[in-house]
């Protein structure tokens, strides 16, 4: 095979003539393949997993099967790591990306046996483009999943530490944004926090599909071109190579063709930007003012609000959480349709998938991260309407009601109103 000679940090390129092409076809103005060293990392392992399994089969000598899995263990030590330019989202399924990897792993491996390995003999061995690059993408959204994971599971924390600060201070509750009745802050940052929870054990439970695994589909999940028994080695040694309990796919077929674990996957963390928006947008609410709003909360002042009005401070880090909500909805609509056009026994539309979902998790992060850090830890619920408004509480209305009916009450409400003694619990 020939080996592009081009500088790099080993004075060679390992890519060959499908990575180029797809370099000239599809650019790489967005990310790139090696912008995503989790990818990197799942798909050496799948490539990897697939050698040793193959040496066993005999389908590959061990020197060769040997040869891949040292230049698969170079890669996922973070070598060669500007080997992998192609554009992550591109035309053909990934196919190209698959190439590319056959193609870096087949020209280190031919260095270190001494002898040539082909891109698609050896690397690419009882596997197609069908059945590596979604298991690779799978690996990869499970492991890039746990980061968006820890920062909601720290946002719910802060929370629960923010009621336990103020677990007896009192507020006045509202619907329809009119004065209700009493309730503690306690309880509200207690319900914060169980929201929180409960959406992160959404995008939890959606992201465990993904540890089962199509390795050994091949084409169409027909199993074409690989051995029998291949499919449960590879799946047992990436097991043990992710330290997970993979599964094989029940349904071959189904999970080439149907990749709706991936809507739910974004559906998860859409629910999860929507209910901080709404918290974030109830806290910007209730800090406004501090003079002619409702001025209960005080959010920590971490920038200036105005670059004409000296002092004005802003509820920037709410505005943030809820703009990132947006942005999230539109990468989660942007992996249901993809998911919605996979075509008859294929969905070619995985790379846009991938890149979909890297956002709603970078986003997921910086947003529950963010929120806790600069918002929730340091409020107060000190504002000096908070006291005078607990006052207007409808709680002695509601109890008088139950005593003396509804109609009674009323009337006794509108009195005071009238009167300007309604402020007296």
């Amino acid at each position: 095979m020939t080996v592009l000679q081009t500088e790099t940090s080993s004075g060679q390129v390992l890519y060959g003539k499908q990575s180029n092409l797809a370099v000239d076809n599809f650019g790489t103005a967005g990310r790139t393949v090696a912008d995503v060293p989790a990818f990197v990392r799942n798909y050496a392992l799948v490539k990897a997993a697939a050698a040793r399994s193959n040496a066993k089969l005999g389908v590959l000598t061990p020197d060769i099967a040997q040869a891949i899995e040292a230049a698969c263990a170079e890669i996922l030590a973070g070598r060669h790591a500007t080997q992998f330019p192609t554009a992550l989202v591109l035309g053909g399924g990934g196919t190209t990306t698959n190439m590319n990897f056959n193609e870096v792993i087949a020209a280190r491996a031919s260095q270190i046996a001494g002898e040539p390995v082909h891109p698609n003999d050896h690397v690419n061995a009882s596997q197609s483009t069908n059945d590596t690059y979604p298991t690779a993408m799978a690996l990869s959204i499970r492991e890039l999943s746990e980061k968006p994971l820890e920062a909601l599971t720290a946002l719910a924390r802060a929370f629960d530490d923010k009621a336990s600060e103020y677990d007896t201070t009192q507020r006045l509750g509202r619907t329809c944004l009119q004065d209700a009745v009493v309730l503690t802050v306690g309880q509200t940052h207690r319900s914060h926090a169980t929201a929180i929870r409960r959406v992160t054990e959404g995008l939890r439970a959606a992201t465990t599909e993904l540890d089962s695994v199509p390795i050994g589909a091949t084409v169409l999940g027909t199993g074409i071109g690989a051995p029998e028994g291949y499919r449960e080695l590879c799946v047992q040694e990436l097991s043990n190579a992710t330290g997970r309990q993979l599964t094989g796919s029940a349904d071959l077929v189904d999970a080439l063709a149907h990749l709706d674990p991936y809507a739910a996957i974004a559906s998860a963390g859409a629910r999860a930007a929507i209910t901080m928006a709404k918290i974030a947008a109830d806290l910007r609410f209730l800090s406004s003012g501090p003079v002619g709003g409702i001025s209960e909360v005080t959010l920590p002042a971490v920038q200036a609000g105005s670059s004409i009005m000296p002092g004005k401070i802003n509820p920037v880090i709410p505005e943030f959480v809820m703009q990132l909500s947006y942005r999230i909805r539109g990468a989660a609509h942007t992996v249901e349709c993809a998911v919605a056009a996979g075509e008859l026994e294929l969905n070619i539309m995985e790379p846009v998938i991938v890149d979909a979902l890297l956002n709603i998790f970078d986003d997921l992060t910086a947003s529950a991260g963010t929120f806790a850090r600069k918002c929730i830890q340091d409020l107060t619920w000190d504002g000096r309407r908070l006291h005078e408004n607990i006052n207007a509480g409808f709680d002695r209305w509601v109890l008088m009601a139950a005593e003396n009916g509804y109609d009674a009450t009323t009337q006794e409400v509108k009195k005071a109103r009238t009167t300007g003694t309604e402020a007296t619990r």
